[in-house]
């Protein structure tokens, strides 16, 4: 898979054996262990982390309403207790995190680890789902922010109803102040999420305790799956619309398998087993004991929870937890662009590092303001989290059946289960993911359409960028002048001149357009030509060791490949550098670097429908430089246009 149909980039299909391609190990010490558990409590538990805030309270005052009595206060918080105990410990902790590639999560991550080696057809739709998974993710992040702030800030109507109108303003507020410091990068901010989120899932644990001790400590009858089951028994129907609410209490599960490449998974697993789990069930027990013994408080469970004194710290605590979960997605959304930009999915965008120590800490101005500017509107549109949590459900659930549909491609092609074993725990998770998208499939009309119009529309960006990048590659093949014969009759007979050349190009074999047209404008050829080929493996990382090759020709000509994982910033000079002493020597201030810049032309002879070429026209004129993205140095770059029309197979 490549990042774009720009010159210098291609793909290879990768294989796990080779020495060439490596990931950093998460091996830990006790301390390191520590530390980096309560790392992942700050970041990767944030979204899950702030559900109490308005999950329970939806499931009565929701979509589809229920009766605020025992019998449904014990059906549900059992059911939102075993529903956390499967999807996110046995699904997510217990399987999914096991399927890491070398050492990375997320749902890219898995695309790559499953079609590896699967036939042409599966692969298709493999990449579909993934692909489709992916789009849904972007139309989460756009509501976890909102909802996330707009659930703590409605804690100042509990103080004084009257407020209520300024809920909407002061979370905007909060919200592109936190959009406008993304720039700065959060390493240093990032310190503070743990002890913060640690204080946080603390203070839900107490005044869990609390309410269940003096208000209803019978509650706790409620762990028994009986109680939901019975639920279910004694109203189906009912049953069934409470899962489009239930589902709020295990938002951000996903984020537990994209971030594990940041902490590994026993950090994480340690969190949620010892901090996060206990907090979360302790506080939704809480909260149900309360309104077991109090009906009214179903107006805002969760801060009636709190005596009046200590609600307007609770207030604070929350509303710093929101952030750090909105921060949390925000920076996901970076991470899963750049992942998208090396696979070939997206154009290449402008990517800024806001840390010279940590790998992970990226800034994409484009997709930091489209996030900001969506957010903003959802605000607008909807003004409160009740509202807003119809149009929550759903891109979450999407994204966990597709999970669920890729992990049985997982055990079966990749583990290598036996039928016995893989379909009945697959089929296990499918049908509870599947009831809880169904549910959450009657909320689009007042609310759900949102995310799934996100979906669909970076859904189909997605798709036509990397299909017109296939068309144009397939294009330029069919034009390309083997390099053997290039070099037998221009080499010989253009005039040489002293330097070396540096020819960017997609593809491993062939001429490069930008060397014809130097040679038919300039009537010149340097010294030292090298073709140069960046490929974008399908694994996270690729060992430093193998990161260039470089083969020779003749007459001065050189083929050299460098690799880079999908989660690695590529850096062509700093590769460069370290394959002068076995070739040709490379001095920057006597090298020129030539990359083609595409102008496509409209055909109808694509298989594309023209609006698709369009938009995709579109992308590729708005692509970052190849100068900018391969950190080529930009007073050593010579920018040649070339035209191009997309003529490709009817296959789509």
């Amino acid at each position: 898979m490549s990042n774009d149909t720009s010159p210098g980039t291609s793909s290879v299909d990768s294989k796990s054996s080779d020495p060439s391609y490596g990931v950093p190990g998460h091996s830990h010490s006790d301390k390191d262990l520590l530390k980096l558990s309560l790392g992942a409590i700050g970041i990767v538990f944030g979204d899950i982390g702030t559900s109490p805030l308005y999950a329970l309270k939806e499931c009565f005052k929701g979509h589809h309403q229920l009766p605020v009595d025992d019998f449904h206060i014990y059906g549900l918080v059992s059911l939102i207790f075993w529903t956390m105990g499967l999807v996110v410990t046995v699904k997510y902790v217990m399987f999914i995190m096991k399927a890491d590639n070398k050492g990375e999560g997320g749902s890219m991550s898995l695309l790559s680890l499953i079609i590896r080696g699967a036939n042409p057809k599966l692969s298709r739709w493999l990449i579909v789902l993934g692909v489709f998974a992916t789009a849904l993710f972007y139309g989460d992040s756009m509501i976890t922010p909102a909802m996330s702030v707009l659930s703590a800030v409605e804690g100042l109507t509990v103080i004084e109803p009257s407020f209520d109108s300024w809920v909407p303003p002061v979370s905007v507020v909060i919200l592109i102040g936190l959009f406008c410091i993304q720039a700065r990068g959060t390493e240093s901010v990032g310190r503070l999420f743990g002890p913060i989120m640690l204080v946080y899932f603390a203070t839900l644990a107490i005044l869990g305790v609390f309410n269940i001790i003096t208000r209803s400590p019978a509650i706790l009858l409620a762990l028994n799956p009986y109680y939901a089951i019975h639920f279910f028994v004694s109203d189906p129907l009912q049953g069934f619309w409470a899962l489009g609410s239930v589902v709020l209490s295990v938002t951000g599960a996903e984020a537990l398998y994209a971030d594990m490449g940041h902490f590994g998974r026993q950090p994480i697993s340690l969190g949620w087993y010892w901090v996060v789990f206990p907090a979360l069930t302790l506080n939704y027990l809480g909260q149900c004991a309360l309104l077991s013994a109090d009906h009214e408080a179903i107006a805002n469970p969760f801060y009636f929870l709190a005596p009046d004194f200590l609600r307007v710290p609770l207030i604070i605590l929350a509303t710093f937890a929101a952030v750090i979960a909105s921060q949390a997605v925000i920076t996901g959304a970076f991470s899963v662009t750049q992942q998208a930009i090396q696979l070939g999915y997206i154009p290449r965008l402008r990517v800024n590092h806001t840390s010279a120590s940590t790998v992970g800490q990226i800034y994409i101005p484009s997709v930091n303001w489209v996030l900001m500017f969506m957010v903003m509107v959802l605000i607008a549109m909807f003004k409160n989290s009740t509202n807003l949590a119809n149009a929550y459900g759903i891109a979450v659930t999407g994204t966990m059946f597709i999970t669920s549909c890729m992990m049985g491609v997982l055990v079966h092609r990749v583990w290598h289960w036996k039928a016995w074993q893989s379909i009945p725990l697959v089929s296990f998770f499918l049908l509870i993911d599947g009831a809880f998208f169904l549910s959450n499939v009657t909320k689009i009309p007042e609310g759900g359409w949102f995310p799934l119009l996100v979906g669909f529309v970076v859904f189909t960006m997605l798709m036509t960028w990397s299909r017109g990048r296939h068309l144009m590659a397939e294009r330029m093949r069919q034009v390309a002048m083997p390099i053997q014969l290039f070099i037998r009759s221009a080499a010989a007979s253009a005039v040489r001149i002293p330097g070396t050349a540096i020819f960017l190009t997609p593809e491993d074999d062939g001429v490069p357009h930008a060397l014809l047209h130097n040679l038919k404008h300039n009537k010149i050829l340097h010294e030292r030509v090298i073709l140069l080929t960046v490929k974008i493996e399908d694994v996270p990382y690729v060992d430093p060791h193998y990161r260039a090759s470089m083969s020779s020709l003749e007459d001065g000509f050189y083929r050299v490949i460098v690799r880079y994982g999908f989660m690695e910033e590529p850096d062509v000079p700093l590769a460069l550098n370290k394959i002068e002493q076995s070739g040709p020597m490379l001095r920057m201030d006597d090298t020129s670097f030539f990359i083609s810049r595409q102008t496509l032309i409209p055909s109808t002879h694509t298989s594309m429908a023209i609006w698709r070429e369009k938009l995709f026209a579109w992308m590729l004129r708005n692509s970052e430089s190849a100068t900018e993205f391969f950190k080529l140095p930009s007073n050593r770059v010579v920018e040649l246009g070339s035209q191009i029309e997309l003529v490709g197979s009817n296959k789509k």
